[in-house]
């Protein structure tokens, strides 16, 4: 547990390229939740991928150079905040590692590694955020993503603020501590073993009776909302931020727009 900031926090929202690319409703939720917390946040137009792609391939020079990139763009705000596990997991523990051999860089990325975290965490660890004002009409079960949870401790966080969540009742699958499957590029190298990850989390997730599931990362999420459509299930699949922030009247990720033609 950290102290709470003296004064007003200025956060900058690392957006990350799924949410930018496949669902943006996740940063609109982060905004909101974050500012209702007392915090002034701002989304830098510099920013670009984190480098966890070309990392995680053993391309260090564009893992490096996207690395510097986000950096510069983050590293005069008071705190970096992504609604990601996985992404918060690349600043916070691997950026640092990129510059072993460059001590200037280096410097820059321990300075930008302390003060970045995943926004559950945020909120609770730094912020003391206790509850939140929302309201969600169901069952739910929640998954936790690798990264998030071995690289941040990210477990106890979204759970306890899921409890200030009107109506809402969190019911925990069995092994919701094991991988979905997806792993970024995992998914493509090792597809049978993957489609047999995802293939187990889902039964989990049908055995738990809850007709929504939760997770703090979208690439774990897209992941489960593919299978669960292809599997015929009707469990609504929703970033936790979005319920928090009280934004559950959207579609859920894998429906169609209610508002579309």
């Amino acid at each position: 547990m950290h102290p709470p900031p003296a004064v007003k926090p200025h956060v900058g929202l690392f957006i990350t390229c799924l949410v930018d690319l496949f669902r943006p409703t996740v940063g609109f939720a982060a905004v909101k939740l974050l500012e209702d917390a007392g915090c002034t946040v701002a989304v830098p137009a510099a920013q670009t991928c984190c480098g966890q792609p070309a990392y995680n391939s053993g391309d260090r020079t564009n893992a490096q150079a996207l690395a510097r990139q986000v950096i510069a763009a983050f590293e005069t705000f008071d705190y970096v905040v992504a609604p990601s596990g996985s992404c918060g997991g690349m600043i916070k523990h691997h950026y640092p590692n990129l510059f072993h051999d460059e001590p200037g860089w280096k410097t820059r990325a321990e300075r930008l590694s302390a003060k970045t975290f995943e926004l559950a965490s945020f909120l609770t660890d730094v912020l003391n955020v206790e509850r939140v004002s929302a309201a969600y009409a169901g069952v739910v079960t929640y998954h936790d993503s690798c990264s998030g949870l071995r690289e941040l401790n990210v477990k106890l966080q979204p759970r306890r603020l899921l409890a200030s969540v009107n109506g809402l009742s969190l019911r925990e699958m069995e092994e919701s501590e094991v991988c979905c499957g997806f792993g970024g590029s995992f998914c493509v190298k090792y597809p049978e073993l993957s489609n047999r990850m995802i293939s187990e989390k889902v039964d989990h997730i049908l055995a738990s009776g809850a007709d929504t599931v939760l997770a703090g990362d979208l690439g774990c999420l897209l992941n489960m909302a593919g299978k669960l459509h292809r599997e015929g299930a009707t469990v609504q699949v929703r970033h936790v931020a979005e319920v928090l922030a009280d934004l559950a009247d959207i579609p859920a990720i894998g429906e169609p727009d209610r508002g579309a033609a």
